[in-house]
């Protein structure tokens, strides 16, 4: 991995947080959170490829950070946290999360992890996505002349999985593929709730090419 990504670690138990840092330093410029009244200012000015975020946190807790940064950032964000029920996975799926990891965890899984999201998120990044006049940016950009709306990491990853393949249809195994390549933390609820937000989205620029072939998966024509 290139040494020039930066790892932007969002824990209160300071262990870890050495742990981590020490361990993951050798491949990632690793920075952690110093106030946790200020992570956001402190993701705008760090400016980091991506975040991994603990779940409980002092003043606001990790979903609360995760729907504030999303609010104009796209970066991709692993969960850690040692709430591992479904119900935890699945609520920081819908808050924008893009990978969920549980404490204990195994260093090489996490890496792993990392790897393959730094991967998804930086292989779009030579591609123009577009149908008819609407564009999309690898940042999450999608508009059309001066109408713009700001799609989440994840609805961008959907969109442009869509936009690579125009008047095909693409099953819903194959998006949860593509977004995620392990489903364990995954369900087609999760992909319908984001399918849901993207289409209301696009909507707002007229964008209504999204088309559901239903018991299968979705098109753009």
């Amino acid at each position: 991995m290139n040494k020039k990504h930066k790892l932007y670690i969002v824990e209160d138990d300071e262990t870890i947080v050495e742990l981590l840092s020490h361990h993951l330093s050798k491949t990632y410029q690793v920075f952690s959170c110093q106030n946790f009244r200020a992570i956001l200012q402190e993701v705008k000015e760090y400016q980091p490829d991506l975040i991994l975020m603990d779940i409980s946190l002092p003043y606001f807790n990790g979903f609360y950070w995760t729907t504030e940064i999303r609010k104009t950032l796209t970066t991709p964000i692993i969960f850690i946290s040692s709430a591992d029920d479904d119900m935890s996975a699945v609520m920081a799926m819908n808050m924008g999360a893009d990978d969920f990891i549980s404490k204990p965890f195994s260093l090489s899984i996490l890496e792993a992890k990392l790897t393959a999201l730094l991967r998804r998120a930086f292989q779009f990044s030579q591609q123009d996505f577009s149908y008819n006049d609407f564009h999309l940016t690898t940042d999450g950009d999608f508009y059309k002349d001066s109408q713009h709306v700001q799609l989440s990491r994840t609805e961008t990853k959907i969109m442009m999985t869509l936009l690579k393949t125009p008047k095909e249809v693409v099953t819903k195994e194959v998006l949860l593929e593509k977004l995620w390549e392990n489903e364990e933390f995954i369900d087609h609820n999760t992909l319908s709730v984001n399918m849901t937000r993207m289409r209301k989205k696009a909507a707002q620029i007229g964008f209504d090419h999204i088309h559901t072939v239903r018991g299968v998966g979705y098109l753009i024509q």
